[in-house]
């Protein structure tokens, strides 16, 4: 951020050097780019076959990328290419539940058996002690549907059922068949189910699919052209860079481009777009024009992530969003999406002045070389976002 100081300095500099500032910002733009591509090299080098990063600030726009398109034709990575979003898709959801609060449509504090009776019920799961605010929070306990539907981690099982769907409603039936992970509001943990829920709720508040509250709310306000919800739909549009998923360690590389569908094409994960849209969203998301400054603040209201939940030390969880420190100091608010072969990661400083969507298009099953690739990629956004320039 430009401190009123800084900025009267810079001011002053101006007049005694005349082109010496447009030089500086050359040079600072020239620094900031071969660090974000030295970044996304790290990464590429950590074993990642494609990366792509575009980082957004009030001096410009600022583009990396490294690796190859596909390992068949190796070509260069393309600009601007098209992404699956996985849970990125969790954030759109959550503000577009926010603006129906903000709208008293529906309460954070109301429960899920008010909202959908019957729905969340069985081992435990009781959606009358469940509300709208742990569901977007990951602190109600229900179970995860996602080993259900994925029981064994191998390449035999993303082919035999990646063509199948299942509608919200029978994910929430085959979650609720295991107990909670822990009495609701008492812990914290992601579950992919909490979001599934939230969508039902958003089309039972409307009497419209989640998909066209987000484009309506969200989409078509933004300008965001590029964006998708395309749910069983499974095709990227061009350009894209393949996907690679590495199912047993010292396997070969899976082309996973084409998505498992019983887990990628609903209100927890299904949405596509690009890194400009990404940072588009989230910057103004983060810059209070999205939501309300009472429903912002309780999206940003966060408690503690576990350690051990695959989140580097002192995140935190909001609603939709989580808070993570940067080195540089204070903290970072976004939300990553994965799925087999890929991780998208959109991060904004809590102005919503910069913001960095990076795309890595593999995932390896070797644990030291995974580590190494999400240290990397972690990296990046911490560099990315801790620079005042």
């Amino acid at each position: 951020m430009i401190t009123r100081r800084r900025l009267l300095m810079s001011t002053a500099s101006a007049a005694v050097a005349g082109t010496a500032v447009p030089a500086t910002a050359a040079a600072t733009a020239r620094s900031r780019s071969r660090s974000l591509q030295r970044d996304a090299d790290a990464l590429r080098d950590a074993g990642v076959t494609g990366v792509a990063v575009r980082l957004d600030t009030p001096r410009g726009t600022v583009t990396a990328r490294s690796g190859v398109r596909d390992l068949r034709t190796r070509g260069p990575v393309p600009e601007g290419g098209f992404l699956r979003l996985g849970s990125t898709t969790k954030t759109f959801v959550a503000t577009v539940l926010l603006r129906l609060v903000g709208e008293r449509r529906v309460s954070l504090d109301q429960t899920v058996e008010e909202l959908l009776s019957g729905v969340v019920q069985g081992a435990g799961n009781d959606g009358r002690t469940i509300t709208v605010r742990h569901l977007l929070q990951h602190t109600s306990g229900l179970p995860d549907y996602v080993q259900d539907v994925f029981p064994e981690q191998s390449a035999e099982t993303y082919f035999a059922n990646r063509w199948r769907t299942y509608e919200p409603e029978g994910l929430v039936r085959l979650a609720v068949r295991h107990r909670p992970a822990f009495p609701v509001g008492t812990g914290w943990a992601y579950s992919n189910t909490n979001y599934v829920v939230a969508g039902l709720i958003i089309e039972r508040i409307t009497g419209r699919r989640w998909e066209r509250e987000v484009t309506d709310r969200i989409l078509r306000p933004l300008g965001l052209r590029h964006t998708d919800t395309p749910g069983t739909r499974p095709y990227l549009p061009h350009p894209h860079t393949s996907n690679y998923q590495q199912f047993t360690e010292g396997g070969p590389p899976i082309d996973t481009t084409l998505p498992y569908r019983p887990f990628d094409s609903g209100a927890d994960g299904s949405m596509t777009g690009t890194a400009r849209d990404l940072n588009r969203f989230f910057a103004a998301l983060a810059g209070g024009r999205l939501l309300e400054p009472a429903e912002l603040a309780a999206m940003r209201d966060t408690v503690e992530v576990p350690p051990g939940n695959g989140h580097p030390v002192g995140t935190r969880a909001g609603l939709g969003l989580f808070h993570t420190p940067l080195s540089g100091g204070g903290g970072c608010l976004g939300h990553s999406g994965s799925g087999f072969g890929y991780v998208v990661e959109t991060a904004t400083t809590l102005d919503g002045r910069r913001t960095v969507t990076v795309s890595a298009h593999s995932r390896s099953a070797e644990p030291e070389k995974a580590a190494h690739q999400e240290e990397a990629l972690r990296d990046l956004i911490d560099h990315a976002l801790s620079r005042d320039d």
